[in-house]
């Protein structure tokens, strides 16, 4: 069984990594694929580094972290489904862990979610690759409760399926619904346990890829930009 929590790994300067050397893909699938213990489909961390190294390929000025924060909505919310790993040096800085999905992709707290949507008010969660901006304080509000967090902005890059995560207000925050036996329902952000949210956000603020998989949504599994060799967002 894995721990739940793995030391952090400090970020080197953009400076120091500027030459390091990236693996391939299909090595950072096998080292990688040893941190994870379950999955909603064989191919699922396959898919998710491989969009990571296609769009860090495309854009790599865009990239100046080496984090992925890898999501599995593919899993139920009582299942650790969240990930993240530095792509550089091929490790697991923290997971598996809970993660909440949007209460607009399934019918109840307990269901692994089914409907994915960019559109405004959805409360769905949106599939494919974000982009990781600032750090700001959070403010949400979970049983009638107002309470604050940590929250990272997100910048959309799978066109029509996520490029509305801004005007949605999609950001990766602490929330108290989220705890180590598993995950309420968001209003379509990937949010985490408050604790953890404090150690890892400020870790990957500026410049890393998220990246939130689910096999239940085919016309993103067979269109979603950075999914398929050829496929990417335009802009």
């Amino acid at each position: 069984m894995l721990p739940a929590a793995c030391l952090l790994i400090v970020a080197l300067p953009a400076s120091a990594r500027s030459t390091t050397s990236l693996p391939d893909p299909a090595t950072a699938h096998r080292v990688l694929a040893g941190y994870v213990s379950e999955a909603s489909d064989p191919g699922a961390l396959r898919v998710a580094i491989e969009a990571y190294f296609r769009y860090r390929t495309a854009r790599n000025d865009e990239i100046r972290k080496p984090f992925l924060y890898f999501v599995d909505l593919g899993l139920e919310p009582t299942t650790p489904r969240g990930y993240v790993f530095d792509m550089e040096r091929l490790r697991l800085v923290e997971g598996p862990f809970a993660v909440a999905h949007g209460s607009g992709s399934s019918t109840s707290r307990d269901a692994v979610p089914s409907v994915f949507s960019n559109v405004p008010g959805s409360h769905a969660s949106s599939l494919g690759l974000y982009l990781t901006r600032g750090v700001y304080p959070f403010r949400g509000r979970a049983g009638g409760r107002e309470y604050t967090s940590i929250g990272l902005r997100l910048r959309g890059e799978s066109g029509p399926f996520n490029d509305a995560a801004e005007q949605r207000g999609i950001v990766v925050h602490g929330a108290p619904y989220v705890t180590s036996q598993g995950a309420g329902r968001s209003e379509g952000c990937p949010a985490m346990e408050p604790e953890r949210a404090q150690r890892l956000l400020p870790l990957l603020e500026g410049g890393s890829v998220v990246f939130i998989y689910s096999p239940m949504d085919q016309r993103w599994v067979n269109q979603g930009p950075w999914v398929r060799t050829g496929v990417e967002a335009a802009g």
